[in-house]
């Protein structure tokens, strides 16, 4: 998860370090400019003018926002950019003095709500979260979504289930059994004490008065959505790699499961692979890609160029005097995810002579 940190003034910016050693790759830190000299920090900073600007370009860029200062600030900030809980990031918002962290946008499928409790209890603060079924502790499909990396569709059942929670209704999970990695969100389900039913061919007909969750492939999905029905849909995994010169298929595929490991999967959960077109002949790329049966697609450094500028990401001196750009695994598996873009499952991430980082679909 790409995380920014704002802060307005010392005492912000001092819990706004302390939020960052608990942040996937400590973050970027943003601070006003009149702050340069006074905060003394080895963290990757950024001075800004005015916040409003700073803001319109993070909300677009990252996934997640921390914001230590006043809510209604970051209200009004907000507020043109705002446009779906699909597509949101998370924003968080913490007091000056460290009291409460507030989950303001995406709690479920931004995950602003884990990200608030992971980020209080680092910080001793008290998470306010506000969303109905989080108050009342029981399990949302759309927060379930989010843990699983499932897109849910339409967005309006959403709520229509979510109300059904609310008001004591049982909901029904459905899987299709020859769903890729059908078994592994079985097991994620079963593991929250959820009971699911398996189907195979075509979607069975929604029973009267029932609330169900269909977790199945976007092809399988009917062209006309059945009442009271959620559908889950898997986001593709988007492994962006980068490599040094003559490294073997082994160590690639050594880097790929260790890196999946560290969010929960396996290298066989991963869709696409994305790189350099400077690696379009690298043999233990292509054979890596081979062995998982993956396709991988290669991007000229324009458009690499154009995705580090867009999302800001960190360069590398070392990489960008030797292939041209300083960053290639983000930036390719950004260009891979399309206009829309996605999140971060994965920062850059160097495993010896292999950089990777995985990035879910929007």
């Amino acid at each position: 998860m790409r995380t920014a940190l704002f802060a307005l003034t010392a005492g912000g910016a001092h819990l706004a370090l302390r939020l960052s050693g608990a942040v996937e790759g400590g973050g970027i830190i943003y601070l006003p400019e009149r702050l340069r000299d006074s905060i003394a920090t080895a963290h990757e900073t950024v001075y800004f003018t005015r916040l409003a600007d700073a803001i319109k370009t993070a909300f677009a860029r990252y996934d997640a926002l921390i914001c230590v200062m006043a809510t209604g600030i970051v209200v009004r900030m907000l507020a043109p950019y705002v446009e779906s809980k699909l597509y949101d990031p998370a924003v968080l918002v913490f007091d000056e003095a460290g009291r409460h962290g507030i989950s303001l946008l995406s709690g479920h499928i931004g995950g602003a709500n884990e990200l608030t409790r992971r980020l209080c209890a680092a910080v001793g603060a008290d998470p306010v979260i506000t969303t109905a079924t989080d108050v009342t502790g029981v399990l949302a499909p759309d927060a379930m979504a989010a843990r699983l990396a499932l897109r849910p569709v339409p967005k309006s059942a959403i709520q229509v289930l979510n109300t059904a929670l609310l008001e004591g209704k049982e909901l029904s999970y459905y899987i299709a059994s020859d769903l890729p990695h059908a078994a592994f969100y079985e097991a994620q389900l079963r593991a929250e004490e959820i009971q699911t039913r398996l189907f195979r061919g075509e979607i069975p007909p929604v029973g009267a008065d029932e609330y169900r969750v269909v977790i199945s492939c976007a092809e399988d999905m009917p062209k006309e959505y059945e009442p009271r029905t959620l559908y889950l849909v898997p986001r593709r995994l988007i492994a962006g790699v980068g490599c040094r010169a003559g490294v073997p298929e082994a160590k690639i595929l050594r880097a790929l499961t260790e890196a999946c490991s560290m969010i929960g999967r396996e290298p066989s959960m991963i869709d696409l692979f994305a790189s350099t077109i400077v690696k379009r002949d690298e043999d233990g790329l292509l054979a890596a890609a081979a062995t998982l049966g993956r396709e991988i697609h290669f991007y000229p450094n324009e458009e690499l160029a154009a995705m580090i500028e867009r999302y800001g990401l960190a360069e590398s001196d070392f990489v960008r005097q030797t292939i041209g750009v300083g960053n290639v695994s983000e930036a390719a598996a950004l260009c891979a995810a399309g206009q829309e873009g996605g999140r971060m499952a994965l920062g850059k991430t160097s495993f010896g002579k292999v950089t990777v980082a995985l990035l879910w679909e929007k």
